[in-house]
């Protein structure tokens, strides 16, 4: 993850210092986040029947191959707008093929009972990648260029990479289960009607799409106008750094803490909750003018969009059915990722009506009304598939 988000912080400097163009920002969030719309689902097929290690190796791969590529073009001074949206969508593609075989791994290293612990843990250092992302981007870019940063970010994805060379384990060792036949792609997106059956699920789903859309990247990507609002820019960078990482940190610092003490159980009635309040925290970030106030909601808001998002997919993983489950997380990951597509358009369309600001605040009430309708479907769900309900 911290590889992912340095080539974020080298390649968007260079494609605006080079291009200038407001299309080619907007593309940049589309081509991130929409092959996790188009392509969780078969990927997730693809998961169930094959090795998740080297479905995970083909994942690294291709990231590594986007850097060297990038570091090609800038050091050859032939990078084209058209060359850039190709490497854009493969770096995209790249996320959103290894994101189901790395969930279903975690299967094979833990027991059932220790499964939410895992995922939490899992996505406490994901959020710590994404955190020390801009900062070793920036350091590198000091320190080597961003021709020779890009280089160097290609040894970021060594580690994972050789890891699933020594472990033992293929995402289907504990089930024993591999899915023997071919799919095509039409009968991989079936399993929508599995997780249609379920309440359970498709409100845990639900809660995820709903974070997506309504809240997103819209915080990271408005900082710099919650900055300005909050008279930060008269601090200089220091305050707007802050922003950023009292952002970031929220959900590094409730990962651990959530995990140390283990004050919060698993269910959907505390990813539901968690929601909730990230959706309130969203909210006072947008329409408070203090920024004590903000910073303090940004962590808040972090650890409960952790513990929401973590809890959720949980959820998801523990009711899936074992012969579907790479495709249910295929499903998961399509809404909770992919419709973060949404979000920029969302806020871009309110933006223009209501202010950044504003468009910000309707999204936090949003998930929090959201949040509340998916507790009235689930809570008369019943139960069923073990006690995470």
């Amino acid at each position: 993850m911290m590889g992912d988000n340095i080539e974020h912080v080298i390649t968007y400097w260079v494609l605006w210092q080079l291009f200038e163009s407001p299309w080619l920002v907007g593309f940049q969030v589309i081509s991130h986040w929409l092959p996790f719309l188009m392509l969780s689902v078969p990927f997730g097929a693809l998961a169930e029947r094959f090795d998740c290690r080297r479905i995970i190796q083909v994942g690294q791969s291709l990231f590594a191959f986007v850097s060297l590529a990038w570091g090609m073009l800038f050091l050859t001074g032939t990078l084209e707008m058209w060359s850039a949206c190709v490497l854009l969508v493969l770096h995209g593609c790249a996320g959103a093929i290894w994101a189901p075989a790395e969930q279903l791994l975690l299967h094979d290293f833990v027991e059932p009972r220790e499964l939410p612990s895992a995922v939490r843990l899992n996505a406490t250092f994901k959020s710590l990648g994404v955190l020390a992302g801009p900062v070793v981007g920036s350091a590198l870019m000091l320190a080597l260029g961003p021709t020779g940063g890009i280089f160097a970010n290609i040894l970021f994805y060594l580690p994972m990479t050789l890891l699933m060379l020594r472990t033992p384990f293929t995402g289907h060792v504990r089930s024993g289960y591999v899915r023997r036949e071919k799919l095509t792609l039409l009968a991989s997106f079936r399993v929508l009607r599995t997780v249609g059956d379920d309440k359970v699920l498709i409100g845990m789903i639900t809660l995820a799409g709903l974070i997506a859309v309504c809240v997103g990247s819209s915080l990271q990507v408005s900082m710099p106008n919650f900055a300005e609002t909050l008279g930060a820019g008269g601090e200089g960078d220091l305050g707007y750094g802050l922003l950023l990482f009292a952002n970031g940190a929220g959900g590094v610092i409730g990962g651990f803490l959530l995990e140390v003490t283990g004050v919060i159980r698993p269910d959907t009635r505390a990813a539901i909750v968690a929601a909730v309040l990230f959706g309130l925290t969203t909210l006072i970030v947008a329409t408070t003018g203090s920024f004590a106030v903000a910073l303090i909601a940004l962590v808040i808001g972090g650890m409960a969009n952790l513990a929401a998002t973590s809890i959720g997919q949980a959820v998801v993983q523990l009711r899936a059915p074992v012969e579907e489950r790479g495709r249910v997380v295929g499903v998961y990951n399509m809404i909770g990722s992919g419709l973060r597509t949404g979000n920029g358009i969302t806020i871009g369309g309110l933006g223009a009506i209501l202010g950044v600001s504003g468009a910000v605040a309707v999204g936090g009430i949003g998930l929090v009304v959201g949040s509340l309708v998916v507790a009235a479907l689930t809570m008369r769900g019943g139960r069923g598939r073990g006690s995470y309900v």
